[in-house]
């Protein structure tokens, strides 16, 4: 005997209210079962606002980052400039030897505004220095001086 065939089942009542129950419960905004998982509703305006404040801190960072990388750069090119500098007050000033690469010298600026390149150290040269200590250089590979210790760069 089949189900419809049975009396019982033609008399049946379902207690629930037929506005409670559903035919199609996976379109339901929220879980249908008591085991189901619980759906909230979000709130747009505090997803969006956190979004947008996550986006700022990281733009922030990374605008640091660059702006320590443009001021490294920037150092750079200012020592480049010194070494240029520096690299041409030695070559026009006199020099009674013929530096090497990797050693250090003292450049020092005479009283008529000359320089001179020595291989005597500020302290070496007594009470009394006969010029005025402008820097401790290095001779580079490039030929190019590397400023090493700084004295009175105004003389430059």
């Amino acid at each position: 005997m089949k189900e419809k065939d049975n009396p019982e089942n033609t008399n049946f009542i379902n207690p629930i209210d037929p506005d409670k129950i559903t035919e199609t419960p996976h379109i339901l905004p929220y879980a249908h079962t008591v085991g189901g998982v619980e759906i909230k509703p979000i709130d747009k305006g505090k997803v969006k606002g956190r979004a947008v404040s996550s986006m700022y801190e990281q733009t922030d960072m990374q605008l640091n980052q660059i702006r320590k990388q443009i001021e490294l750069l920037a150092q750079q090119a200012q020592s480049i400039q010194n070494r240029v500098l520096i690299s041409e007050r030695i070559y026009q000033a006199d020099m009674n030897f013929e530096p090497l690469v990797s050693f250090v010298y003292h450049l020092y600026r005479k009283s008529d505004s000359k320089y001179v390149v020595s291989m005597v150290a500020p302290d070496e040269w007594g009470t009394h220095s006969p010029y005025t200590f402008v820097a401790t250089v290095k001779l580079l590979a490039d030929h190019t001086w590397d400023i090493i210790e700084e004295g009175d760069m105004n003389a430059l």
